[in-house]
């Protein structure tokens, strides 16, 4: 099957044409590089002149497409032209054919032809020159380094800048891809932790709204129906004061918004008062000393997305809150360690025909998600216990390696 040549490229079309209509210029003219007497002209006369010339002109074009081949076949045009009375431009045509096969060739011919074109250099200098004698000798070295040496070097000066110049674009282009990557992260990561904020302001306040609405609404007593009204409105109004200071948060406290401070373990009494007003029987035991603000506001959200949920999915019963530092309150279950807080959050878990308000599973996984920042340890399921079935939610947030910073 016949081997079908790329299609050079239309720049080397122009240069190849350039180069055989300034050969034939000088061909016109007379004016060769040698005489017809010197003894190593085999072909003299003015016609054998155009066959390197032709043959040059054609690699030209395959300067880029097939430069290995060009380089050969140029290679063995320059020698018939050595035998010939010579024509200038065929020897130019010839030294571009070097800078563009270690330019544009493979990486082993551009280390390759430099060298050997060096040592063919030094080899035209000293061997005439010991073999002869004679100071012209030296001359001959002196061409063949200014024909192919000096074209080999450059290219490969050029092809060494040029890859350079690629590698620092490469990197910067990976560069710009990773910082894309982080900020992309960066903006999921603020859209998750304001989802969790969200949910967890707003969700218990709204979820003992739609339970005391219910209530008043099925319930013909006048009395029920005003208190479920007040508990209505308290709720209403600390969840619209809680989003007005999410949103001066979002607009970077503009205005008259300030942002609101992070909740911390102290106003874990407030937040039992507000469940115990919507109907929960809840209790309290902190026994926990000082932590970092992350793992405060972790565990405060814990407590409240809990009692939140019991206030919504859990039976009649008393549901018990607690903190404590190292082990938590069931021995049976290795949870905990020194330098932990452990946060234990429990409520009756019975057959019940439907929930008092609808969930969406999301609180879940942002205590999951709070636990997982703080390399904590969380759990959350039925279990048995003396007094029945209960739905249990224990997270254990490491303290002492506890980095500071924004966890929400």
């Amino acid at each position: 099957m016949a081997v079908r040549l790329p299609r050079p490229r239309r720049f080397d079309v122009c240069i190849a044409t350039g180069g055989l209509l300034g050969g034939l210029l000088l061909w016109g003219l007379g004016l060769a590089t040698r005489p017809h007497t010197e003894v190593y002209v085999l072909l003299p006369g003015r016609w054998p002149v155009l066959l390197p010339l032709f043959v040059m002109a054609g690699c030209e074009l395959l300067r880029r497409a097939a430069p290995r081949t060009a380089l050969l076949t140029g290679t063995a045009a320059i020698v018939l032209d050595i035998l010939t009375q010579g024509n200038l431009v065929t020897i130019l045509m010839y030294t571009d054919l070097m800078y563009a096969a270690v330019l544009y060739g493979t990486p082993a011919s551009a280390r390759r032809i430099p060298r050997i074109t060096g040592l063919l250099s030094v080899a035209g200098t000293v061997v005439p020159f010991a073999l002869w004698r004679e100071p012209e000798a030296l001359l001959i070295g002196v061409v063949t380094g200014i024909v192919a040496f000096g074209p080999a070097a450059t290219g490969l000066i050029v092809r060494n800048h040029r890859d350079a110049a690629e590698s620092a674009r490469l990197r910067a282009e990976q560069t710009a891809l990773l910082a894309e990557m982080d900020r992309t992260q960066a903006v999921t990561a603020e859209r998750a932790r304001m989802a969790r904020e969200l949910h967890d302001m707003v969700a218990n306040h709204l979820s003992a709204i739609a339970i005391h609405s219910t209530a008043a609404l099925s319930l013909d007593d006048p009395k029920t129906s005003q208190d479920a009204l007040v508990v209505i409105r308290e709720n209403s109004v600390e969840g619209l004061s809680e989003m007005r200071r999410l949103i001066g948060i979002l607009r970077g406290s503009s205005g008259d918004l300030e942002p609101a401070a992070a909740p911390t373990l102290d106003g874990l009494g407030s937040l039992v008062e507000g469940a115990r007003a919507n109907g929960l029987d809840v209790t309290l035991d902190t026994g926990q000393g000082e932590v970092p603000a992350p793992v405060e506001l972790a565990a405060y959200r814990i407590v409240q997305e809990s009692l939140t949920n019991a206030l919504k999915h859990a039976s009649s019963g008393r549901v018990t809150v607690s903190l404590a530092m190292g082990a938590p309150p069931m021995p049976s279950r290795q949870w905990g360690k020194d330098g932990s807080l452990v946060v234990t959050v429990t409520s009756p878990y019975g057959d019940r025909d439907a929930p008092r308000a609808p969930g969406s599973g999301a609180g879940l996984v942002g205590m999951r998600e709070r636990v997982e920042l703080l390399d904590g340890t969380f759990e959350a399921g039925p279990e048995d216990s003396p007094d029945g079935k209960i739905w249990a939610v224990r997270a254990t947030l490491p303290v002492n390696d506890t980095v500071e910073g924004d966890t929400a």
